[in-house]
Formats: C-alpha cells, structure tokens, sequence
C-alpha cells in the first residue's frame, strides 16, 4: 500500500499526526534501500528517521538520517506499531529460512497457489504464526536473499511488496548460480586445468569458453582464458583450443567474421526501380551467365550497327552518401564463399534491379560502335528499358552460330586479337565450385566447365570498361580507372601449367585511382570497371557519376571521389582474402572427410630440390619435398597427408598405387 492510497479516519492525541488505514505512526517503510521508521507528517510529507549503517559487531555504530519525504517516495513494510528502529533492525530468528522453504513446499502442494504471485502479509501467515513489525525486517530481508521466492519488481515499482514463488528448476539454477559466484576463483582454477589437458566438462565449461570465440573471431583483443591456461595469445591458437575441446568442429569457418564480414546480406531496402524516361531497346538481349547464378547483372546484343551492354542499374535508387550507399562501401563487394553469397546490396532487389527476372527490365546501357578490328570508335550512356532472355554458359555455346549470338562472338574474339597484340597476357588456370551443406556440412568440389562464350562475355564485358573509360575521359567526369603496370616475363616461358604459372609471377598488382592510366594486363589504354554495380562498390560509384552526367545533375568532385573508391576497393580486397581463405578452409574440410582420394597434378615449379606442384580438380598448390630431378609439367598422383585447418596447409606425398 502506497501513501498514495491514504484512508483519513482522525487525529493523533499528539501533534495532529493524521492516521491511515494501514500507515500509521510508527509504521516502517522502504525508503530507497534503507529501513525507515514513520515518525510525524508535515503537510504533504512525512518524516522518516532511517539508517544507512546498521551497529555490527566489531563494534562500528549504527548510522542515521533523517528525512521529509513525499508519500510516493517510500513503500510500506508493516503498518506497525514497532517498539523502535534499532529493534527491528537487531531482530532475528534462525528459524526463518526453514519457515520459507516450508511455506512454498505448501505453496507447491496446490497448483493454483504453486506460481501465483503473494503480498509480503500473506506469505507471511503461511511462513510464521505471527508477523509483528519488529519482526518484519529480518523477514523480509531472508525472503530477499532465499531463492524460492523472488520479489516482483514491477510491483516494487507500484509500492507494493508481492513475491512469486520459483519451481524447483529455477531454485536449482540459483543456487548453482550462488554457489559458483562463492567459489568463483576455485572454479575457474578447476577449469583452467581442463583447459590445460584439453579435456572440458561440457556443457557447463562452454560458458568460459565465450571469451575465447570471440577472441578467435577478432571481437577483442585479449583473452584471459590463454593467458591463464599458459597459451599465447593469437587468433589461431584460440581456434585450435576450441576445435581441441569440441567447442567448435573442424568445419568452422571463422574468416567472415574473424575480417568482420557478416554471413547476411545488406538489410536496408533499396525500393521498387524509380519511374522515369528510359530509352525502349528494341529486339532481345542476352544474360548469359553460369547455371547457379541468381543475380545476373549484365546483359549483351548486336543489332547490326551497335554493340549493347546492358548493365542492371541500382545506382537509380542509391545515391551518394545515402545509407545504403555508405553501408555498401563499407562491405566493397558481395561476398561470395562456399557457404553462399553475403550480398552488397539486399537480396530483395534482385527481383526488380537484376536483368531478365523481369521484362522489361530497367538498365544502364553501353552502346558501342567498333570498327572492323572490334577497336572502339565510340561508346554512349543511356538509360533504357530492354528485354532479356537468360541463357546458361552450356546454352549459349551450343547456339553460337545463331543470328543472334554469332556476332557477338566474333566481336569478342577480333577484341581478344587486338588487345593480345597489344601486349595483353592472357592466363588461364583452372577453376573449381565448392558448396557446402548447411546441414551435414558435406563438401563437394567440381571443376568449372570452361565455354567460349565464358570467353566471349568476358570480353564484351572488357570493352564496357573500355568503352566507358573513354566517355568518362572525353567529358572530363572524375571516374574510377583501373590499371596495371607491364609485366617483365623472361627470354622465354615453359608450356603448359607451368607456363601460366610462370606468368603469373610475373604480373603486377592492378591499381584503382581516378587518373587513367593503362591496363598493360588487358592490353587497354584505358579501363574501368562498371559490369557489376549490384556486387562491386567501385562499379556502384561509377554508374552514380555516369547516371549524374547524363542527367545534367553535379558531379562527385575528384576529391571525394578519390576517398570513396579508396575506402570501397580496400573493402573489396578485404572481401576477396575472406573469400581465399574460406575457399582455403572448405578444400581442407574436403580432404579430411575423404582421406582415400588421389589427385593428379602437374610440376608447375621448381624451388631448390623441392616441386611445386598445381593439383586441377582442387584449383590448389602443393610442395612434395625432396623431389628430386622432377621436370616442369610432369603429371604425377598425389595424396593428402597431414592436414592443418587451422594453419591451412596439408602435406602431400607422391602416390604409388
């Protein structure tokens, strides 16, 4: 009962101290934390003598205050009359804790009193056969500190004092909870020795554990739980401690999120596609893409004059510096790794922004006009509305000599054999998909099926870069240009793999700026890239200044610009060592699970009197020791030895059936 439920009945035969129903003079009250004793009423507040400090027995004083309160500061404990605040504050009687756990045991005799929820003057009639005022701070405080009842807070806050009784499964809960926090350096001790010999008690140790996930997953910097068990501090050690101790299983890939990449796609809704004036293209283009793609973002077409790239165009509805523009700069690129595809952008945009899930679907358009060598003579910017029919790599290669394909395949091909005559290197290595089971965590790795038309997509896509580099340069809008420094390739290259590893070693790495530049890789005076604005930032902030150009509306000044492409590309390559590495980590999960394969690889190098050899069904790299005299692109038949996830590496041996 609050004092805000006051019920006037008369006065006091000393001072006029005005009487309630059930606070009285004398009456204790809650006041904050602190026993408070009701000695007189001033107006509208009453005066409350309390104490802070009770007496104890090494001989310190009890400590109090005094204090005018207004009525809905306190919470009544018992209407009294108390004999004196020392009283009820030196009261005690050892049998009140037996006296609550008997009162709920007949409490949980009756399913309807078993959970329902008592004021402290009723509970008390079932603990004890009186319950005087003096006596009601030492129950109360006992009923506090048991764990069979526990004080309603939300009552508390209305000033009432109600308790609900526990089950026996939340009493046990609490008294382990208790007994752990009183033997807390006892425990851990215990457990830092389990930790030691690699042998946990779980599941109750996989609580301590917490601390040295998220140090494996880079969340904080330091772990006590090492530094205790005698562990060096690195991600790694903290990985294989908890692969060790059945924390984690071996399949656990912790890159995503050790590099601070979520395993979700982007959340924030792009919206449907903004209604404006688009270019209608006639006829029909093709997105012609691998048979797992699900976000096709480009699209191609000759029509007797002009080559079309189409790109989708999500730089419609995501403007400079919006948050989702911010968001997408910061993540750099779709991430893509085994277990699937942490999207740029929301997945949900795909059904209006990709090309062909739709028709007619809404795009960013290269069109280009070459001449007899497939070398650029011009390139415009449009926004256009164009129909699109998908096609899988398979499909398009069986219709190569179409009308409509046919084209495009000998305009690709005149491009590969003017860019390779102007130095372009061209490496093909081999290519591997890795999925993953959610559910079994079951690896399967097949080799990628290479078509010309990969090829011929390839390069209409190199020339949209080109052709798009170039109206950037000719209208002075500050772009983002990719380039890359002529390699040194020696007197002269081996055949086969170890011929494209050679050139390999010898290419430099490709640069991002706003300045043009060439692309001595790609044989180009100039390069963008602005193929992929649904997965690749810098391709995103392309499109943007393009779309802002065409439309007569301000610029990204260099500046800014500069700053933006830096922050999204270091983004970006931090996406694809994420990528490396769980690729990395699921081909070692693939060999541990199936110890009796062999492989056949090639020598791609020699390195002292070892051989580095390319194994093509696992796109992976392996050193036999001790080789010996071991020519460059011998096939050989390897074996998986030991394997390190943790480290990711395995050792290989030579295989004699």
């Amino acid at each position: 009962m609050t004092f805000g439920q006051l019920d006037y009945i008369g006065l006091s035969s000393d001072n006029d101290f005005l009487y309630t129903r059930d606070m009285n003079k004398n009456s204790l009250v809650l006041y904050k934390s602190f026993l408070a004793l009701v000695c007189d009423k001033d107006g509208d507040k009453f005066l409350i003598k309390f104490c802070t400090q009770p007496a104890t027995s090494t001989g310190k004083k009890a400590v109090y205050g005094e204090q005018k309160v207004r009525e809905k500061d306190v919470v009544l404990l018992h209407e009294g009359p108390c004999s004196s605040l020392e009283n009820a504050l030196s009261f005690s009687d050892e049998n009140i804790p037996s006296q609550i756990q008997e009162a709920w045991e007949l409490l949980q005799s009756d399913e309807s009193t078993a959970t329902a929820p008592l004021p402290l003057n009723e509970l008390s009639e079932y603990a004890r056969s009186s319950f005087k005022a003096d006596e009601a701070w030492a129950f109360y405080s006992a009923l506090l500190a048991d764990n069979h009842f526990s004080l309603s807070q939300e009552d508390f806050k209305n000033g009432s004092l109600v308790f609900i009784p526990h089950s026996q499964a939340e009493i046990d809960e609490l008294n382990q909870k208790k007994y752990e926090k009183e033997h807390e350096e006892e425990i851990r001790a215990e457990f830092i020795k389990r930790v030691k010999t690699r042998k946990l008690e779980l599941p109750s140790d996989a609580r301590f554990m917490g601390e040295v996930e998220a140090f494996a997953l880079n969340k904080t910097d330091k772990c006590r739980v090492l530094k205790e068990a005698g562990i060096a501090q690195t991600p790694e050690n903290a990985h294989r401690l908890l692969i060790d101790t059945g924390i984690w299983d071996y399949t656990k890939n912790p890159y995503p999120t050790r590099f601070g990449f979520s395993f979700e796609s982007a959340k924030e809704q792009l919206g449907a596609m903004p209604k404006e004036e688009r270019m209608e293209v006639p006829g029909f283009a093709y997105a012609i893409d691998s048979e797992h793609s699900t976000d096709p973002d480009d699209a191609v077409a000759f029509d007797g004059e002009y080559l079309w790239v189409h790109i989708a165009d999500p730089a419609s509805s995501v403007l400079p510096d919006s948050s989702i523009d911010i968001a997408a700069r910061g993540r750099g690129t779709t991430l893509y790794i085994p277990e699937g595809a942490s999207r740029m952008l929301a997945e949900s945009c795909l059904e209006d922004y990709a090309l062909g899930l739709k028709n007619p679907s809404s795009a960013l358009s290269f069109r280009i006009k070459v001449d007899a060598d497939s070398q650029i003579e011009e390139c415009q910017v449009f926004k256009t509305l164009v129909n699109v029919k998908r096609l899988t790599y398979k499909l398009a290669e069986e219709q190569k000599e179409s009308p409509e394909l046919k084209p495009l395949f000998e305009i690709a091909r005149k491009n590969r054999a003017r860019r390779e005559a102007n130095g372009a290197v061209t490496i093909q290595m081999p290519e591997v998909s890795i999925s993953v089971d959610k559910e079994t965590k079951k690896v399967s790795i097949e080799p990628d099926q290479r078509y010309e038309s990969n090829d011929m997509i390839a390069e209409l896509m190199i020339m949209a870069g080109e052709g798009a580099a170039r109206f950037a340069f000719k209208n002075q809008i500050p772009f983002m240009y990719v380039s890359q420094e002529a390699p040194e390739f020696p007197a002269s290259l081996p055949e086969g793999w170890a011929g494209q590893f050679a050139r390999i070693k010898c290419m430099r790495k490709r640069s991002v700026g706003i300045t043009p530049a060439p692309h001595a890789g790609l044989g180009l005076s100039f390069y963008s890239q602005v193929t992929s604005p649904l997965r690749r930032y810098g391709d995103l902030i392309s499109h943007q200044q393009l779309r802002a150009f065409i439309e007569g509306r301000r610029l990204i000044q260099k500046d800014d610009m500069l700053e933006k492409v830096s922050a999204g590309d270091a983004a970006s390559l931090d996406a694809r060592k994420v990528s490396r590495l769980s690729e990395m980590h699921w081909k070692l999960v693939y060999l541990k699970q199936n110890p009796e394969l062999t492989f056949e690889g090639f020598c791609i190098d020699r390195r002292g009197n070892d051989a580095l050899f390319l194994i093509p069904a696992l796109d992976m790299q392996a050193t036999i020791k001790n080789a010996g005299d071991i020519a460059l692109n011998t096939q050989a038949t390897l074996k998986a030895g030991k394997i390190d996830i943790v480290e990711q590496s395995v050792v290989f041996s030579l295989y004699c059936a």
